[in-house]
Parts: C-alpha cells; sequence; structure tokens
C-alpha cells in the first residue's frame, strides 16, 4: 500500500514542527490556565529532584536476574523528569528550566545504551547480551523513543538552547546520527520488515519515532528520502498482518504502540509532503483499525482485554481524537472526546513521549465540550482474530476465537469475558510484570498465560497448547434484536493429550434476559471448567452468587470448587483487588449449561 508512494517523493521533503516552538507565546498562552499552573507546578517539583544514577550493575540485572522493572524506572524516571522540565519551560517561557533540561539532554546523551536491557539483542529472539555494544547500537522501541524525545525537545526550544550554546543541539544530533540514523540506514532489524516475517507494534512505534526524529532536526534532503523509503517499507509489512477488520491481535493496550502509531507516522509524512498521503485516510482498513479501541471499551477504564492487555486501561488523548477525525470516525473523535473529558488529565502526566504530551497540551482543550456525548457501543464480530463482542443495556460479552500464535498470546481459545452494568463478572486476568520469563521459551509456566486460569476447560490436567495450529474451528455467529450468538469448536486448541474428539461451545447474549454458555464435549478425559472472577463467590449447590452483581445457574456440574489467588503483582493490582477466584466445574456428564443472570 505505501511502497508504491516512493516514485512520487517531492524533491524536497519539508520540517516537521512537533507543535508549537517555545517563542510561540500566543500558541502556549492559549493553553488554560490551570493547565499551565499544573505543568509548572510539576516542573518545579522536578527542579527539586536529583537525576537517577544508572550503572553498568543496574543495566546487568536483566540478564543476571530476569528482573527488568528496576532498571526500568530509573530509565524512564529521567525521561519523564526531562518531559516535565521541557513542558515547564514551554508553558512559562521564562528560562527557569533550562539549565535542568540541559544537565538531562547530557545525562541521556551519555548513557552506554538507550535500548532497555530486555531488548539487547540483534535478533529477534537473540540472546540478550548484559552490556549495551557502543559502536552497534540496538534500535529498540526505546531507544527510538528517546531520540524522539530529544528531538522535540531540540526543535522546541532550539533558539533557547542555542543562547546557552549551540553544542547542545549539536550533540544531540551527533548521538541521533550514530544511535539511530546510522544503524537504521545501515543494517537490517527484525522490526523493519522482511518477507512473510510476521511483524507487531513495534513496526509502527519505532517507524513513527524514527520519523518524528529525522523531520524535527535540520536532516538533509538525502536523509530523510532514505529514511522515507525505508519507513514505507515497514509500514507495509506492519499492515500486512491486520485483517480487513482492523483488529489488533495484541490487544487494546497495544493499539496506542500499533494502530496509533500509525496514525502518527502518517501525520507527520502528510506534513512533510502535503497532499501526497491523504488518500490513505479513506482506506476502510485503517478507519477499521482507528476504531478497534472504541469497539473494546466496555465502561469507564474498563476494556475488553485479552494477550498481555490489562481490563484497565488509561483514558483517550488529543491522539485518539485525532485518529478519529483524519479518518472521519464520528464514532471514534466523539468517543475519545468523552473518554478524555471524564479522566479530566490534561497533561498525560507519567507519559514518557514528549510529542504526545505537547499535542495533549495544545489541541485537547480545543475539543469542543458540545461533542462530549460519545456514540452508542455497537456488536461486532472480527474475523481476522475470531472476536465477537455483544451488548445489550446490562451485560458486555467478548468470546475470543481465534488461535494461539498470535502476538503476546495467552492460551485462551474460546474463553469468555462478561461484565455486567459495568462491572467484571467473568474476567481475562491479563499478564503480570514483564520479566525475562515472560517473553522466552518458558512463557506459559506463568500461571496468567495458562488455559486453566481463563474461562476454559481443562482434561485431567491438560490444558490448551500454544502455536498458531492450535485454534477455533467452525466459527458462526449471528446478531439480530433478540440475540447475539456464537459457536465455536476449541477442541483444536487442545494437544493430543487431552483425547478430546470435539468441545463445542454456544455463548448467547439474550437481550433484556440473560447470558447462556452451553459447552458439550466429546473425549477420552474428565473434564472441568475454569471460571474467573474478581468477585467473592458463594456455591450453593448448582448456583454461584457472585456477591451483589449477579449469579451463575450451572446444569451439569459436579461439587463445585473455589481457588482463592493472592494477586501481589502491580501490574495486575492495577486491575483487580487484593484476592481473585477460579471457580472449578467438573463435568457430571458431557454438556453443561450456563445461565448467567
Amino acid at each position: 500500500m505505501f511502497s508504491p508512494i516512493s516514485g512520487e517523493l517531492p524533491d524536497v521533503l519539508g520540517d516537521f514542527t512537533p507543535g508549537a516552538i517555545c517563542s510561540d507565546r500566543a500558541r502556549w498562552n492559549s493553553v488554560p490556565q490551570a493547565t499551565r499552573e499544573l505543568v509548572v507546578r510539576e516542573a518545579e517539583e522536578t527542579l527539586a529532584r536529583a537525576w537517577p544514577v544508572i550503572t553498568a550493575s543496574d543495566y546487568r540485572e536483566f540478564t543476571a536476574t530476569g528482573n527488568r522493572s528496576r532498571f526500568e524506572e530509573l530509565y524512564f524516571t529521567r525521561r519523564r523528569m526531562l518531559n516535565n522540565l521541557v513542558l515547564g519551560e514551554l508553558t512559562q517561557g521564562a528560562a527557569r528550566f533550562l539549565p535542568k533540561i540541559v544537565d538531562g539532554i547530557f545525562l541521556i546523551a551519555e548513557e552506554s545504551g538507550w535500548q532497555l536491557p530486555a531488548h539487547n539483542a540483534y535478533e529477534r529472539s537473540g540472546a540478550r547480551l548484559p552490556l549495551p555494544d557502543s559502536s552497534q547500537p540496538v534500535v529498540d522501541l526505546f531507544a527510538a523513543e528517546t531520540a524522539a524525545l530529544l528531538a522535540t525537545a531540540v526543535a522546541l526550544l532550539g533558539d533557547e538552547l542555542d543562547g546557552i550554546s549551540p553544542e547542545i543541539a549539536a550533540r544531540v544530533e551527533r548521538e541521533i546520527e550514530a544511535r539511530i540514523l546510522a544503524p537504521y540506514l545501515g543494517r537490517h532489524f527484525w522490526w523493519m520488515g522482511r518477507g512473510d516475517e510476521q511483524m507487531n507494534n513495534w513496526t509502527a512505534w519505532i517507524t513513527q519515532n524514527v520519523l518524528l526524529t529525522v523531520f524535527s532536526l535540520k536532516t538533509d534532503q538525502a536523509t530523510r528520502h532514505a529514511v522515507v523509503r525505508k519507513a514505507l517499507g515497514s509500514l507495509d509489512a506492519f499492515l500486512k498482518d491486520y485483517a480487513a477488520d482492523g483488529a489488533c491481535e495484541e490487544g487494546v493496550v497495544y493499539y496506542r504502540h500499533a494502530a496509533l502509531c500509525l496514525h502518527g507516522a502518517l501525520n507527520i509524512l502528510d506534513s512533510v509532503a502535503p497532499g501526497l498521503f491523504a488518500r490513505f485516510w479513506q482506506q476502510p482498513k485503517i478507519r477499521n483499525m482507528a476504531e478497534y479501541i472504541a469497539n473494546m471499551h466496555v465502561a469507564g477504564r474498563y476494556y475488553f482485554n485479552f494477550a498481555d492487555s490489562s481490563a484497565v486501561v488509561e483514558p483517550c488523548s488529543a491522539r485518539e481524537r485525532l485518529f478519529g477525525q483524519a479518518v472521519g470516525s464520528p464514532m471514534l473523535s466523539e468517543f475519545a472526546a468523552a473518554d478524555r473529558a471524564a479522566a479530566d488529565k490534561p497533561h498525560l502526566p507519567g507519559e514518557w513521549n514528549l510529542w504526545y504530551r505537547v499535542q495533549e497540551l495544545l489541541v485537547g482543550h480545543t475539543i469542543p465540550a458540545a461533542e462530549l456525548e460519545p456514540a452508542s457501543a455497537r456488536d461486532i464480530f472480527y474475523p481476522g482474530i475470531g472476536l465477537f463482542i455483544a451488548r445489550d443495556e446490562q451485560f458486555a460479552l467478548a468470546v475470543k476465537g481465534g488461535n494461539n500464535g498470535e502476538g503476546h498470546n495467552h492460551n485462551d481459545v474460546g474463553s469468555v469475558t462478561l461484565y455486567k452494568n459495568g462491572r467484571p463478572l467473568l474476567i481475562d486476568v491479563g499478564v503480570e510484570t514483564y520479566t525475562a520469563k515472560t517473553f522466552s521459551a518458558r512463557r506459559y509456566e506463568i500461571w496468567t498465560m495458562q488455559s486453566a486460569f481463563h474461562n476454559l476447560p481443562t482434561f485431567a490436567g491438560v490444558m490448551q497448547s500454544a502455536g498458531e495450529a492450535f485454534g477455533a474451528r467452525d466459527v458462526e455467529v449471528g446478531f439480530d434484536e433478540v440475540s447475539a450468538r456464537i459457536s465455536l469448536d476449541i477442541s483444536g486448541a487442545y494437544p493430543a493429550e487431552a483425547q478430546l474428539h470435539s468441545y463445542h461451545r454456544f455463548v448467547s447474549l439474550l437481550r433484556g434476559r440473560h447470558v447462556e454458555i452451553v459447552d458439550t464435549y466429546d473425549g477420552g478425559r474428565a473434564a472441568v471448567l475454569s471460571l474467573m472472577t474478581c468477585l467473592a463467590p458463594t456455591v450453593i449447590s448448582d448456583r454461584i452468587d457472585l456477591a451483589d452483581l449477579g449469579s451463575i445457574f450451572a446444569d451439569g456440574t459436579g461439587p463445585i470448587e473455589i481457588d482463592e489467588i493472592e494477586v501481589d503483582d502491580i501490574r495486575l493490582r492495577s486491575a483487580w483487588p487484593e484476592k481473585i477466584y477460579r471457580l472449578r466445574l467438573p463435568f457430571a456428564g458431557r454438556l453443561l449449561r450456563l445461565r448467567i443472570v
């Protein structure tokens, strides 16, 4: 889709300014005063803080112990501090924060490597090296994010930094040339795309930030053209792995690093080659990709989640709103506006991408209050990943088909997620804090990845297997005014040792009434159905009461058992209370029927 346009590129590719420069006081003074005061207070608090020290031992900890969070806290704290200071200077324009901004720029410039320890490898699944080799930089997600941060700071504060010393911008340009542009143009990294190799969020995310870096700085035309040609090839490689329906198989959390970064990349390209890229906004696949996040929303901060996504997602920002406008989607535009307004976070605290925060400050307050009523949620089926979503006034239901070889996969083919009155009833637990084990050959030793901790059956302890070959068959869906329903055979998601010939799951939302799950199977091992909930269950014979939210009536089950699971991981605790529960329902025969009211 994108690569053919290389022959139409103009001789001169323009500059990209990621916001408003500091001397444009009219633009910065248009930010609401309360927001400006908040940003300046955070910058003042940052002035009083010491920059984190990062040692070689901190970097080595990942390969030594598998822990990645301690190093990353130091690494991202530096970048967030620099963010705060730059935004404080931009909003106030009084030179108060410039000295510490320069300190932050030079600290980051002097880091031995910008890539995270967890990404310090030269091949996709290669061994992670204990320390960065500064002579052979790795361009990973956060090397590119770091370059974009520094380039944005220089682009918006260039005159002010030059007033201190021209060496500041020159140093940034030299480091970016050595760490990003030379390796980007001079070698192949897996995320750039090659043949049919499957890409993921890395491709769009890094490509956006490389483009942002190149066009925010004073780079030459030869470099700009070479980068754009390579970027267009990468965007094609990224887009090929999306079905026409636009669903993100990595889950809703990664939408913002995937489809939304595609928007960012196209936005930059559209700016530097005016009129040339506008045709892409009208592509149905890109519009479908844009609208995905709105279709995944349940209520408040809750979203339908699967893979390495949390059920609780940060609110939308001006970025989603701009994407909706670009593709001509009133649904996404209105949803993003309402979601952003409800959150009341006009400056994205904690975000490490400076461009996103600048966009939020300059654009967010211009979203008309009259448009804050979101469009009605809708039923939808995403055949590309086998995701079924249905709703009525009480229930929001999702069933995940697909296969177990998808990006950020959990073994969850056929799992059901259910909300009632905007509250979670049957949950997808999500993923714990990332460690070395998360993306290793031992990934499926982690309990949250296993089908036994999803709303799925287990056969004498045998769970689903990972890989594209393990998936759903015979999927059928239907929607009408009375009901929404999906049927699928999930026996193919289990290995041969499960001795399973068939496992048919029928899930129905009978609108205005209840949800039914009917499971029938043919196999040689006893079946036990797991149901995951964050509500303390009470079991009375074949009835399960879930606090004050609802009840599950089970027909065809033996004695029901309850496992209490302590939740102590910080990432899981962002979505769930300190205890969650697994109900285990043994099949009394070959059929188990659940009615959820």
